[in-house]
């Protein structure tokens, strides 16, 4: 048998490199990795699907299936996640003080229905009480001016989205005082380079989501594995295929992780970081597959069709393809 050559499109990641570099070899496949940033990847995932296997924004793709055109299926190996603590930044010379004191402001964002956005509006609506309409969103570039939605999106009548200004950046908006903050995956520049009236919402960002997963068990999910539908339904064994090799890489990197001879990451404390997060979430806090992760899956879900991006409440057996869903065991 003649394996596939397939495009394989992912973020470059501890828990990927194995795949890259062939000390894991993906049953019935000889891929051609390609390892791209978040934004090119998914717009050209979702506007022109160009690969044959790619990571995808669980939003997008959640949109994509509530709409019945989704030109992927997803598998639960989860690329990405993050607690999104981390992603409300803030003009610290406004008053904003808590999350409360965001009602009423104008806030950038690079797209509404980023994954990141949706955890963060969700949150900030449970647990704080700050709806979606009561911010005016300012949608741009963060650095380059203009910025498309990659998937259109018709949201409800009492959610404000502006554009941004022609020829304006979300960045320097938020470095001239002209936003009030930015929500979003990635840290606004101005933030990194150390602009002194702005900051994080969240100053403890840790311990904000340390507590935040004490009382909810969850860790949001970003990003899923997509393989394209046609192929899946052509060969029926390759999503399972897919599903066993990224599950063997993911475990070579948490196995070098714990190799404390030398630490294998560019970053001090990494033995005490992850010894904390063993401690709060167990010895894989990185789960892949739905049964781990049905309650962070529904929570997200629950989020997307309130906040309007979903036409319709997503199931989980919707997402992910039937062989994923069940595993061998001996």
């Amino acid at each position: 048998m003649t394996n596939l050559n397939l495009s394989l499109a992912m973020g470059d990641y501890d828990r990927t490199r194995a795949i890259v570099d062939g000390r894991v070899k993906i049953d019935g496949v000889d891929p051609i990795p390609m390892l791209l940033s978040p934004e090119e990847m998914f717009f050209r995932a979702f506007r022109h699907q160009a690969f044959d296997i790619s990571e995808l924004s669980l939003s997008s793709y959640s949109i994509s299936v509530a709409r019945g055109d989704a030109h992927y299926v997803a598998i639960p190996v989860f690329l990405s996640r993050a607690f999104r603590h981390t992603s409300v930044y803030i003009r610290t010379d406004r008053g904003i003080d808590t999350p409360e004191d965001l009602k009423g402001r104008r806030i950038g964002i690079a797209e509404y229905q980023l994954s990141a956005n949706v955890w963060v509006r969700g949150i900030l609506e449970e647990d704080h009480g700050v709806k979606p309409s009561d911010i005016t969103w300012v949608r741009g570039g963060m650095d380059t001016p203009g910025r498309p939605e990659k998937i259109k999106v018709d949201l409800p009548e009492d959610v404000v989205v502006e554009s941004a200004p022609e020829g304006a950046t979300l960045n320097q908006m938020l470095m001239d005082g002209e936003i009030d903050g930015f929500i979003g995956p990635r840290w606004p520049r101005c933030f990194a380079e150390g602009h002194p009236h702005v900051g994080r919402l969240f100053r403890d960002s840790v311990s904000a989501a340390e507590d935040y997963y004490r009382r909810t068990s969850i860790f949001p999910v970003m990003h899923v594995l997509g393989v394209r539908r046609s192929l899946a339904d052509q060969h029926p064994w390759l999503p399972a295929a897919l599903m066993k090799a990224f599950a063997q890489s993911k475990k070579i990197a948490q196995d070098a992780l714990q190799d404390t001879s030398a630490t294998k990451v560019t970053m001090p404390f990494v033995e005490d970081t992850l010894n904390r997060a063993q401690a709060l979430m167990g010895t894989d806090p990185w789960t892949y597959g739905v049964a781990a992760n049905a309650h962070t899956l529904n929570k997200f879900l629950d989020y997307h069709a309130a906040q309007g991006l979903s036409p319709r409440r997503v199931e989980i057996s919707e997402l992910f393809h039937p062989s994923t869903l069940e595993a061998y065991s001996l």
